[in-house]
């Protein structure tokens, strides 16, 4: 059969990808073997724990499978309004707003606090979703160097808006690296800018019992400073949240589209964060266990211990990182493997993710898989 004129260019393409090493297809998870997990966001370890998995069975039984509608017709229940303020109180914030995911609560946020008359900018090593969320804004944008406080002190100083907003990841996603928060907020404060971070990598593993770094830093409550979060990464279930000053909360509420047009988050995700919540209040070691295990992996693979739970492990060539990552995985060991467009060319690497919960046997066969399979793509 002769494929459709109109989708050729979708072959021309797709072998193009694949003869650079950038072909990619789901990894698909089963029931069967069970590989040592360094490839998921699962930080804290708490995915099948078993306050967690009751959270999310309760709230299931208690509302159904779906939320039904959107947060502001049938999709609010009693239990995403107990996250909201739980969620809140535990990082400082005066008020909360959940969302279907971490990146609705950046496009919402971000596109809702934008607009014509606001300059937009933001660190060049920002998350795809705050990317996004400038190009839906409609404001002008300037995208400021990876952590060049400087540079962003400049575009604020000289923007033409009446208003200003800057964005930036706290915990940078492929390198594990943090945003200078103190100096930005500074940089922002002077200026009469919002200060907007994102912390789907930093609530679980940075500050005290993992409040993240806005609050390690000294900037939780600030009312010029918006937190974002997802519920997908250390909080174990699915979702996002927009922490911040009740009146940013209230503007929301009226104007982000991703809250108003979307379903809400399924009453069983709301149910396990909470789970996940209560589970890293009662035991908050499990952050500092999860930066142990990172610089553990760092010494093992030769690089420089990261400040986060992601350890980058740059290998250059995209068939070379593959052909790693496939290796790892025969042999038990689920790694990230990240290359063009998620990281600049030439970079492509491992992203080891560390777990709270490793247990001897597992950081046994990860120390032998990762000397071995680093030995050989590196000779």
């Amino acid at each position: 059969m002769t494929a459709h004129p109109g989708l050729a260019w979708l072959d021309d393409t797709a072998a193009a990808r694949r003869a650079a090493g950038l072909r990619r297809e789901p990894v698909i998870r089963t029931s069967g073997r069970t590989l040592v997990d360094l490839a998921s966001n699962d930080y804290l370890g708490l995915t099948r724990h078993p306050e967690v998995l009751a959270g999310a069975t309760a709230a299931l039984r208690r509302w159904g499978a779906g939320a039904t509608g959107s947060r502001l017709v049938t999709g609010t229940t009693t239990e995403h309004e107990l996250l909201e303020r739980e969620l809140a109180e535990f990082v400082g914030a005066d008020s909360g707003l959940i969302f279907s995911s971490g990146y609705a609560a950046n496009l919402g946020a971000v596109a809702a606090l934008g607009g014509k008359d606001a300059l937009i900018v933001s660190d060049a090593g920002s998350h795809a979703s705050l990317v996004d969320a400038c190009r839906l804004s409609r404001s002008r944008i300037v995208v400021a160097p990876h952590n060049d406080v400087d540079a962003v002190a400049h575009a604020l100083a000289t923007r033409s808006e009446p208003r200003a907003l800057f964005v930036t990841d706290s915990v940078f996603s492929t390198d594990g690296d943090l945003a200078p928060l103190r100096e930005l907020h500074r940089v922002c404060r002077t200026h009469g800018a919002f200060l907007l971070v994102d912390e789907a990598h930093g609530v679980g593993v940075r500050g005290a019992g993992g409040r993240g770094l806005v609050h390690e830093v000294g900037l939780a409550g600030e009312p010029d400073v918006i937190v974002t979060a997802t519920l997908s990464k250390s909080l174990a279930a699915q979702g996002g949240a927009v922490l911040a000053d009740r009146s940013v909360r209230e503007h929301l509420v009226d104007t982000a589209r991703t809250f108003i047009f979307d379903t809400g988050l399924a009453p069983a995700a709301v149910g396990a964060a909470r789970g996940a919540l209560a589970v890293l209040r009662a035991e908050p070691a499990r952050a500092t266990a999860v930066l142990e295990q990172a610089a553990h992996l760092a010494r093992l693979t030769g690089v420089d211990a990261p400040p986060s739970a992601v350890v980058s492990v740059i290998l250059g060539d995209p068939h070379v990182a593959v052909e790693a990552a496939r290796q790892c995985r025969d042999r038990g060991v689920h790694v990230g493997c990240f290359r063009p467009p998620s990281v600049p060319a030439g970079t492509s690497r491992l992203r080891l993710t560390a777990r709270a919960n490793l247990t001897q046997g597992e950081r046994a066969l990860v120390d032998e898989v990762l000397t071995d399979v680093l030995a050989h793509v590196r000779s």
